[in-house]
């Protein structure tokens, strides 16, 4: 049966699978509350084609949309934060299907690359034929087509993501803390609110408030979920202190209000 959520199971046995990929189509599905950690014997990868991934590898937040590649080393922890109608591919393979003399075989840090226009249809293209082949069993283009897509794949071009976007995003997903204010995570940063405000839209296509408002979000719904806290207590909780503006901004993003989602989800 196929797999069609971004997450892998932390429970599968990958240590004999030298290469395994699965379709990606998030479309419907609901955010994932908490996806698990995974932590492959495989370089894992993730290919998206349209919407929007973040997964967090050792801690370092990595932001993958349309035409963007994340390999993952072996043994490194990481989990999907927050995905939005994203379509693509995951999966994983073994150093030993990587020729010796190919940099990605020693691959020690994630390593996160964009493709382009026709590059970037080429790709989408290569990793529907490799989907395929898999499913079929064909292994003779299963082996050649990773070796073709390995080749494109740039160890040495520079992330993507400039320093403060990518602090950012560490910051406002960190389980541990409460989501601030703009001024906030700008005075962490060192910068002033208008340039955080434009890096992060450039990067992501995102404002920092609307990641700070999806973050919020996702917390209220794990809480309205799986706990009997007051409404009031859950707004606060996620640095809402006003409840009627949270049930407002909960159901503008989810077309529900709080009580409703909570009773559907408590059954």
């Amino acid at each position: 049966m196929l797999s069609y959520k971004p997450h892998w199971s932390p429970d599968a046995d990958y240590a004999s699978c030298p290469f395994f990929i699965r379709r990606m189509d998030t479309v419907g599905f609901i955010k994932p509350a908490e996806a698990p950690v995974a932590n492959l014997p495989l370089i894992g990868f993730i290919y998206v084609t349209s919407g929007e991934v973040l997964i967090d590898v050792d801690g370092t937040p990595f932001l993958c949309q349309p035409g963007q590649i994340l390999l993952i080393p072996q043994q490194h922890p990481f989990a999907i934060r927050y995905y939005q109608s994203a379509i693509g591919y995951t999966g994983g393979f073994a150093p030993s299907a990587v020729a010796d003399s190919k940099p990605l075989r020693y691959l020690s840090a994630p390593l996160h690359q964009g493709f382009w226009f026709d590059e970037g249809a080429f790709m989408a293209e290569l990793f529907n034929m490799l989907a395929t082949s898999f499913e079929k069993g064909d292994s003779i283009f299963v082996e050649k087509g990773l070796d073709l897509l390995l080749s494109r794949i740039k160890p040495n071009l520079p992330a993507t993501i400039p320093g403060a976007v990518t602090s950012f995003l560490e910051s406002v997903f960190d389980p541990r803390r409460t989501p601030g204010t703009i001024a906030s995570y700008a005075e962490k940063a060192g910068i002033s609110e208008n340039y955080l405000s434009r890096l992060v839209k450039q990067s992501t296509g995102r404002s920092v408030g609307a990641w700070i408002d999806i973050v919020r979000i996702q917390r209220a719904k794990r809480l309205l979920s799986f706990t009997s806290l007051p409404i009031i207590d859950i707004a606060a909780s996620i640095g809402v202190e006003d409840q009627s503006y949270f049930s407002r901004l909960f159901k503008k993003v989810t077309g529900t209000t709080p009580s409703a989602f909570r009773k559907k989800m408590q059954g």
